[in-house]
């Protein structure tokens, strides 16, 4: 239980999933227009919102973090520069996948994807940096697959769409991991300072040459960018001074949940027994999964796993 004084951090922690959990809505009033013409825009949009606040409010740490790393190891440098690299190629690869799976095929298969992620990036942990893991978990990872095969014996293409979002997630949260030691926020500027750079040569190929523009593109990418991508961003950084990881880990689940809710009951999308199994099994495996958090806690590995094309925050 929160203190008095954690109030404020709780609640905005719970503001920023809750803003997450809501995506949708300007991601399909964007639909008629080429998703990778809302990617474009959104990265653009969303670094020079970053570099303005850091300019006026976190100069501090954007010197401190080029100090750090202009004084590292030749080692240290060019591991910088890899994960920073392919932090900004797998960013680019979620954001991009997420748009088309809502505005292309449904919100269910992007939200599933993002109960998802959470379980393989610990699989990845396992795997890649030896991190161990418990029965129940274990347990969860089972479920999850079973899961996975439910989903895929009916849609096999939106079962590849879950896999590639949340992997794709997963894989840049196990780089975040590696790069701990610096500010996050400064390294996500420089990720999508990347990302720009990598669709920018490839725009007129990922709108398909039917790009258009108009007020009402802004409009909506301007709210994508400032309200649903920093604005939660910061909301949730300012959550981890106080919270623990274990807290803010099942407050991270109240996003798909509004998304799954959001599908049925205001976009009016239709779903399967099958997929109602799999969905069924896949929430009953987050269940067992977040089982004696106690654990996590004092483990303090401080992995957030931000949902639904955002980015990741880790302590």
């Amino acid at each position: 239980m929160e203190t008095h004084n954690q109030k404020p951090y709780y609640a905005a922690g719970l503001a920023a999933f809750i803003i997450w959990g809501f995506i949708p809505f300007p991601l399909k009033a964007l639909a008629e227009y080429p998703s990778g013409q809302i990617l474009y825009f959104r990265v653009a949009f969303s670094v020079g919102l970053l570099l303005l606040i850091s300019l006026l409010f976190r100069r501090k740490q954007l010197l401190a973090t080029l100090t750090q790393v202009k004084n590292s190891r030749a080692r240290e440098k060019r591991l910088f520069i890899l994960f920073t690299f392919l932090g900004g190629v797998l960013l680019t690869t979620n954001w991009l996948s997420f748009i088309y799976v809502v505005n292309r095929i449904d919100i269910q298969t992007g939200s599933f994807s993002y109960l998802l992620c959470p379980i393989l990036t610990a699989v990845l942990g396992f795997l890649l940096l030896k991190e161990k893991l418990r029965v129940n978990q274990w347990l969860a990872i089972g479920l999850s697959a079973l899961s996975c095969a439910l989903i895929g014996s009916g849609e096999i293409t939106s079962l590849l769409f879950s896999l590639l979002i949340a992997l794709s997630y997963a894989f840049y949260l196990i780089t975040q991991r590696l790069m701990k030691a610096y500010d996050k926020i400064v390294l996500l500027k420089l990720q999508l300072i990347l990302a720009f750079a990598f669709i920018g040569p490839f725009y007129t190929f990922f709108t398909g040459g039917n790009a258009r523009l108009d007020a009402h593109f802004f409009m909506h990418v301007g709210l994508l960018s400032a309200v649903f991508t920093v604005l939660p961003l910061f909301l949730n950084l300012f959550a981890l001074k106080e919270l623990t990881s274990g807290t803010i880990g099942i407050l991270m689940y109240i996003n798909p949940i509004i998304n799954f809710l959001m599908a049925f009951l205001y976009f009016g999308e239709q779903t399967t027994s099958t997929k109602v199994a799999a969905y069924i099994l896949i929430f009953i495996s987050v269940i067992i999964y977040n089982i004696n958090l106690k654990g996590r806690k004092k483990r303090g590995d401080g992995l957030v796993i931000p949902p639904v094309g955002t980015t990741a925050v880790v302590k």
